[in-house]
């Protein structure tokens, strides 16, 4: 157990009410639609909408130990189970721990930590560009046979946002027998497009190269995403039958197919954003998605419509679940839509979940982010033949 001097308990105990005033009552009762906000604080602070609060994201006016204090399962980062956690404690004075439900009933705290035999490699480096290695995490449940994988690409706008967590469903995705790679690569700052969706094309391939090393079946690679996350996943499916992106040596030794995509609000058609309203003018030079391309979108269309996943919808690519909040004011609802009739069109397996309610991040939304991962992962089960319990 930590033991904290008490000059520093002092301070850890009035950041800990600053916290609990910091507008809890929105994310406490996830369950509750009346207390759900697109506003709450935790989506505020959650700037690549990914569910979880990594130390960057974490507000600075806190003190470092609060967020080790928030941080239970000690993964590195706050999920909204400890932050729920959290919060209730304070406000029973520790009477009980806010985790544990009835007895033989699975909790917060079970649903996120490692199973029994999982192992996490972290750090591997899938490739290298101009000197710096690009790395991924990879969790592997404990298994006698080659486990289906799920590969986690984070979102941030293309500017922000790590591997650093896992995704939304790390734990829940090993308790149920799948591997999970949580990537890295290239943000905005660093190299324009088509340097992410290069970078998670090689990802793809290094992983299915070193499936026997790792205990993976390469035939079973699913993709999911939120938000720009939710764009490059989209566009690894949609050019499956592409090879204008496999640039990486990795690519050309193994393939950078992948055989489900499940995306989270990501955008599909970069030109038409600003036709539903937005908390943003994407059309603007120094929004996410002109920073993106490296120019303005609409002065760059021919560059644009290659970023965009619909552009590429195609007869043989993966089944498809799009998940999108219909009061999104960051990515408009119009981005999943888009994508959704391209496939459908093309005779794609598809199907687009409306989340009522649900902001950017599905904030707001009447079904709970368990509902919602739980239906994601059936979606995996379903298509890459796993039993749902």
């Amino acid at each position: 157990m930590l033991s904290w001097p008490s000059s520093v308990k002092a301070l850890l105990i009035i950041a800990s009410s600053f916290w609990l005033a910091a507008g809890c009552e929105s994310i406490v009762a996830q369950t509750s639609t009346n207390a759900k906000s697109a506003n709450s604080p935790f989506e505020q602070w959650d700037k690549d909408s990914d569910g979880y609060l990594s130390q960057d994201e974490f507000p600075k006016r806190f003190p470092a130990g609060l967020f080790k204090q928030i941080d239970r399962d000690g993964d590195g980062r706050l999920s909204r189970q400890e932050d729920d956690s959290f919060r209730a404690g304070r406000r029973t004075l520790g009477k009980g721990d806010g985790n544990r439900g009835a007895k033989g009933k699975e909790t917060g705290k079970d649903r996120n930590r490692l199973p029994q035999g999982a192992t996490v490699d972290r750090n591997l480096v899938y490739e290298k560009v101009s000197g710096r290695d690009l790395p991924l995490d990879l969790y592997r449940p404990q298994s006698n046979t080659p486990s289906p994988l799920v590969i986690w690409v984070h979102g941030g706008g293309w500017k922000s946002g790590s591997k650093a967590g896992g995704g939304p469903a790390v734990f829940q995705l090993l308790q149920r027998g799948y591997a999970v790679a949580s990537i890295e690569y290239r943000l905005s700052g660093e190299a324009i497009f088509p340097a992410a969706i290069e970078d998670c094309k090689a990802a793809v391939s290094f992983l299915r190269l070193h499936a026997e090393k790792y205990s993976l079946d390469p035939n079973r690679f699913g993709v999911w995403g939120s938000s720009a996350g939710g764009h490059l996943v989209s566009l690894l499916g949609t050019t499956n039958d592409v090879d204008d992106f496999d640039t990486h040596p990795v690519t050309h030794e193994a393939s950078s197919s992948v055989q489900a995509v499940c995306n989270w609000y990501g955008p599909s058609d970069f030109l038409r954003m600003n036709d539903f309203p937005s908390n943003i003018n994407h059309d603007g030079a120094d929004s996410p998605e002109s920073r993106f391309i490296g120019a303005p979108i609409q002065k760059n269309p021919q560059k644009t419509l290659r970023s965009n996943p619909a552009a590429y919808a195609s007869e043989g690519d993966p089944p498809f679940l799009h998940l999108h909040g219909d009061k999104d004011q960051l990515v408009p609802f119009n981005q999943s839509e888009i994508l959704h009739a391209a496939l459908k069109a093309s005779g794609v397996e598809t199907t687009l979940h409306k989340v009522v309610g649900g902001g950017h991040g599905f904030g707001g939304a009447g079904e709970s982010r368990e509902e919602l991962i739980e239906k994601s992962i059936r979606f995996f089960d379903s298509k890459l033949q796993l039993k749902s319990p």
